[in-house]
């Protein structure tokens, strides 16, 4: 299974229901598995990534692409503070983005991460350390975003591939964590 045609994230498929009406960001978007499953939600969706190839199938009904490199030498981020309902980022990780991600998010908003961490080199890419989360790298991140975590992984998963991740589910100062239904969707292992 390649990285363009991986199942959408049991992850992201919890706890995106968690995010109230308007707008999504799929940061980092790819082939759009994120992105398709927000817009069949109803949500608006940004859909970003620096591969314009990618995005072109993704345009349609609840749907906003934007090719962007934000790695680039001057890039600049796009996106006013507290425009988002929800921002998902899977299988990627820049660093400096985390305190403008956090800052993107309405005050009732969802971050739903999950990328690889330490521990992956084992399975293959990525390998180098500049992409791999140092342990409890998210919740150090979220902490510092002002973000309150309502949940957090990091582990090993079998499925779509062997890899070592870390993943987190945060929310705005805003969000009454008596909304957080953690037992909304249960994900069940298949044998």
């Amino acid at each position: 299974m390649t990285m363009m045609n991986l199942p959408v994230s049991p992850w992201v498929a919890r706890f995106a229901p968690l995010a109230k009406a308007g707008e999504a960001l799929d940061l980092a978007c790819g082939s759009g598995r994120h992105t398709r499953l927000l817009a069949a939600r109803g949500m608006r969706v940004v859909a970003l990534d620096r591969n314009a190839e990618l995005l072109g199938p993704l345009e349609g009904p609840n749907v906003v692409t934007l090719q962007h490199d934000l790695e680039a030498e001057g890039a600049v981020w796009p996106f006013a503070p507290g425009r988002f309902a929800l921002v998902v980022v899977t299988n990627y990780l820049h660093r400096p983005l985390f305190p403008l991600l956090a800052a993107s998010l309405r005050p009732d908003g969802i971050l739903v991460y999950e990328t690889f961490a330490q521990g992956n080199q084992i399975y293959g890419k990525p390998s180098n350390p500049d992409f791999l989360l140092a342990p409890g790298e998210l919740l150090d991140l979220a902490r510092a975003g002002g973000l309150q975590v309502l949940a957090y992984e990091d582990g090993h998963v079998d499925a779509p591939h062997p890899a070592q991740v870390q993943r987190l589910c945060a929310a705005g100062p805003a969000f009454g964590k008596t909304e957080a239904k953690l037992d909304h969707y249960v994900v069940t292992n298949e044998p």
